[in-house]
């Protein structure tokens, strides 16, 4: 991934394989939110003053260049549902309760918030679809990434070894600890967990690969262009907010993707 600074300290990240588009997953710098959101935050759902997430929404849209008077966005409930994005919601300020989107419209950016979770950006350059997905464990072990690329190839004819997939900065195996009952979900869904779940030698903890397992969902359904950003929210709160290193009083940085 490219860092980008624009606007003063506002900076976000850009995935090498997306550079015909417009996009960006943002850090927490740049915004106007006060602590513990500051400073970019964009989750309306936090406790953050309203106005500042508005703001910050608008800082975003700006330095990407795009119209966030036509962007789009669902209300995130950990699952692996895929909605059709088409014009903006009227009424209200999402689309539907899931946590993916695809388009194939010009000028409707797709727009969701992360704190830990993955965020995964779809793009089909020859048929030109664009898709956003929020992968927390849930989420990963429901499929949302898989339901994506099939999602596009139902909806908009696309072919999975023609999509590019960017695998987001997200928490790492190693600060991910995980319960029995995340160990055993994903084994239920994935089979083989060696690739996907270690363990800590000392005391038998559970650690999962949220990036691998994201991967592996993809590759299952034909997807060859995957690039992994590497980068751990938890590790780098200066940069990212990070539910589980700041004990959920945080904020949500924003991933956006536009054609």
């Amino acid at each position: 991934m490219e860092k980008i600074i624009s606007g003063g300290d506002l900076m976000y990240y850009q995935f090498n394989q997306f550079s015909e588009l417009r996009h960006g997953i943002f850090t927490r710098k740049g915004g106007v939110s006060q602590s513990p959101w500051a400073s970019l935050n964009m989750g309306g759902s936090v406790g953050d003053d309203p106005v500042a997430v508005r703001a910050n929404h608008v800082r975003a849209y700006e330095a990407l260049g795009i119209n966030g008077n036509r962007a789009c966005t669902v209300w995130q409930v950990h699952s692996a549902d895929v909605i059709v994005a088409e014009n903006p919601p009227e009424g209200q300020h999402w689309l539907a309760k899931a946590d993916a989107m695809i388009t194939d419209r010009a000028d409707t950016p797709l727009v969701m918030r992360f704190a830990d979770c993955v965020p995964l950006f779809f793009f089909d350059p020859i048929v030109g679809v664009i898709g956003v997905a929020h992968a927390g464990w849930r989420g990963t072990v429901a499929g949302v990434a898989a339901n994506t690329v099939r999602m596009m190839t139902t909806t908009y004819g696309c072919q999975p070894g023609n999509i590019r997939a960017g695998i987001g900065p997200s928490i790492s195996l190693q600060r991910y600890q995980v319960g029995e009952e995340v160990v055993a979900a994903v084994k239920a869904y994935f089979g083989d967990v060696d690739a996907l779940i270690a363990s800590d030698p000392v005391d038998g903890t559970f650690y999962l690969d949220l990036w691998q397992a994201n991967r592996t969902d993809l590759e299952r359904v034909g997807v060859e262009q995957i690039e992994i950003a590497g980068i751990c929210t938890a590790q780098n709160t200066d940069e990212f907010f990070s539910h589980r290193a700041e004990h959920g009083r945080t904020g949500r940085f924003g991933a956006v993707l536009s054609l």
